[in-house]
């Protein structure tokens, strides 16, 4: 089976190419950017570009997309719609122009908004930022295609966040500012997160191309969730941190997190901390996984081991 990951050059498509390559597929990489790992498997090229875009579909039987503006702070804002939307209007047309028929989308929970109970996948959608707003939007594209059926299969996956070995979000950060002795927890912490290893989302990745016709929609986390205080004291435990855990409190901390944002506009310099920030790590993120329960499918990787093997790595 001939394979395009596009966008396949990142953290989470070179470890779906890696094993891909296991199971005998024919992948190739479709990115803007050169591959550390699979840089011979690699066409340079922009998901805006329609034309490069039909021409990398030629010959495919399963396309993955990956591609996307992601950061909390693109600027400017338009980037987020010209590359996730547009650049999903340009994939299902090269789709249709070069007969594919199978597409899987990594989408967001984002989609949701924050603070939502334990949303699944028949909850409403409430982006809070462009980010959101943006992969919302290309998943109606995509189903939009996928509706006109004769054969079609469409995979959208909601990831929530994804860590793992060389990865440098944020989970990163946190394991580096912990690491450093740095971090300040702002909040009681006792907020739950969803979160998932990497190998464990590519294991369902490589499933979900396997999905027969239709539309097919999973949110992605390992479960069970992690409160936020949870997850800093086993890094912390790990790594052999035995002094007190410094708390700030959430309104001085979106207070600072609103002065960054400030700076920022000054300066025209990208901080780590920013308000979007310190409102995500504040809120409950969870999401329900039913679906993914209903099908059968379980995580072979802990989140405990997971987040292990990364600060192994590190």
């Amino acid at each position: 089976m001939r394979v395009v990951i596009i966008g396949g050059s990142g953290f989470i498509g070179t470890r779906l190419v890696e094993y891909l390559q296991k199971t005998d597929h024919d992948a190739r990489i479709f990115d803007k950017n050169p591959s550390s790992a699979f840089n011979g498997l690699v066409t340079l090229g922009d998901v805006r570009d329609q034309h490069a875009i039909s021409q990398a579909l030629r010959g495919v039987d399963v396309v993955y997309n990956l591609a996307a503006e992601h950061a909390d702070d693109v600027r400017p804002v338009s980037l987020y719609y010209d590359v996730n939307v547009q650049g999903a209007k340009n994939i299902v047309q090269a789709a249709e122009r070069n007969g594919v028929k199978k597409i899987v989308f990594t989408s967001t929970v984002a989609v949701y908004g924050l603070n939502k109970p334990n949303p699944d996948e028949n909850n409403p959608t409430e982006p809070f930022n462009d980010y959101g707003k943006s992969k919302l939007e290309a998943e109606i594209v995509f189903n939009q295609w996928a509706e006109k059926g004769d054969g079609r299969s469409l995979v959208i996956v909601r990831p929530t966040v994804i860590f793992g070995e060389g990865n440098e979000g944020n989970v990163y950060t946190l394991i580096n500012q912990i690491a450093s002795k740095r971090f300040i927890m702002v909040g009681h912490g006792h907020n739950r997160k969803s979160m998932g290893y990497v190998g464990n989302l590519v294991d369902f990745l490589i499933r979900a191309a396997e999905f027969g016709e239709g539309t097919h929609l999973f949110n992605y986390a390992d479960k069970p969730d992690m409160s936020v205080r949870e997850l800093v004291n086993y890094i912390r435990q790990e790594l052999g941190i035995l002094t007190p855990l410094p708390v700030l409190p959430y309104l001085l901390g979106l207070m600072g997190g609103y002065s960054f944002d400030l700076a920022s506009r000054i300066t025209g310099k990208q901080f780590s901390i920013n308000s979007i920030r310190i409102r995500k790590f504040y809120a409950n993120t969870t999401v329900s996984t039913s679906a993914l329960e209903s099908i059968g499918f379980k995580p072979v990787v802990s989140l405990q081991e997971g987040l292990s093997r990364m600060m192994r790595s590190m």
